[in-house]
């Protein structure tokens, strides 16, 4: 049980990050290696896209042309994913609580003006205004949060910017094993019956689930 309250929890995630961004963003972006070229960097980020978005394009697009649609990267870091959806999507919005992961990400953007990125509070998304997007999409972010509120308040806030009927797919901590750490490293795992919970609460429909009980639970939230 942390010790923390969830505003303390989320001062302490953007410390942590932007230490972890000084030291070696790459690596704690992703952890396979520590010391990434820029083409090994984003190759990585292309895969993801190709294991997660492009082998589920009915669900995301539901019709639409890609290069129509707006999309929404909770925990963008130095721009990994980012760029590779740029690569798919016509406009494309990322969010991280870190400045100087968000510095890195805007210089690894620089070339895809239709790709924004923004420094966000750490638990909502105030910072896009009201923009409606067409999808949402996190990995390995919400794994490293210590908070229920805080990944609940993000769940929330992207309700209020999905258009109806968009999905939000993202990955939480499926492993029950996993004691949430306030070092923003180790985050709070969630069940099936928890994810459940957690997106009709907060207005969705949980269409889809795979991976609980591991580390890569991933979860599709359509909005009702």
């Amino acid at each position: 049980m942390s010790s923390l309250t969830p505003q303390e929890q989320v001062e302490r995630m953007r410390r942590d990050w932007d230490q972890r961004a000084r030291e070696n963003a790459r690596f704690y972006v992703n952890t396979e290696r520590e010391d990434w070229t820029d083409e090994q960097f984003f190759a990585s980020g292309e895969r993801t896209v190709a294991e997660e978005i492009l082998t589920d394009m009915i669900n995301i697009c539901q019709g639409k042309d890609p290069k129509q649609m707006k999309v929404l990267e909770i925990g963008c870091g130095a721009g990994r994913v980012t760029r590779a959806l740029s690569g798919v999507f016509g406009e494309v919005y990322g969010v991280d609580i870190s400045s100087e992961m968000v510095a890195r990400a805007k210089q690894a953007l620089a070339d895809r003006p239709h790709a924004h990125v923004y420094q966000n509070s750490g638990s909502d998304l105030a910072v896009l205004g009201d923009v409606q997007v067409d999808f949402a999409f996190s990995t390995i972010v919400f794994q490293h949060i210590p908070s229920r509120e805080v990944i609940e308040s993000y769940v929330r806030e992207v309700h209020r910017l999905l258009r109806p009927g968009g999905l939000f797919k993202f990955q939480v901590q499926g492993d029950p094993t996993i004691q949430a750490l306030d070092d923003s490293w180790l985050g709070v795992s969630f069940t099936d019956e928890q994810a459940v919970e957690l997106a009709e609460r907060c207005g969705f429909e949980p269409r889809h689930r795979h991976g609980q009980g591991n580390q890569y639970f991933w979860l599709w939230f359509f909005k009702k």
